[in-house]
């Protein structure tokens, strides 16, 4: 069973590393939908956020504090949903369409993220 929890931990990270690397090296449109929440120094915001995600989902994929790690990731991602995938902002029925699926499949992370912090210690 350990060794399931750990693939699971593993595979649940990687969209975190992976998009919050992506965040800091590419911060682009993000800035802008930052900035339109009123969040101060929104290219910094979006640097940080795209940090945490990255230091969370190593940390997460490698099985170190995870439940902690799991508790910052489900932090990080909840201001992420909701600047990046305001689908009730889309003005197109497309537009809509593709940003209600990114919000679900963030739904279903922070899902996963729940679990993890559910989760039972390891007994020694």
């Amino acid at each position: 069973m350990a060794n399931i929890k750990q693939l699971a931990y593993l595979l649940l990270s990687i969209i975190f590393i992976l998009g919050g690397y992506r965040a800091y090296s590419q911060p682009g449109n993000r800035v802008k939908q930052v900035a339109d929440l009123g969040i101060p120094e929104p290219e910094l915001a979006v640097k940080i956020n795209g940090v945490s995600m990255m230091a969370g989902g190593a940390m997460l994929g490698l099985g170190i504090l995870p439940r902690m790690a799991a508790a910052g990731l489900f932090l990080a991602l909840i201001p992420t949903t909701i600047a990046g995938h305001a689908f009730w902002k889309e003005e197109t029925e497309a537009g809509r369409k593709a940003q209600q699926i990114q919000f679900a499949k963030n739904l279903g992370l922070l899902g996963g993220l729940l679990l993890t912090l559910a989760g039972r210690k390891a007994k020694r």
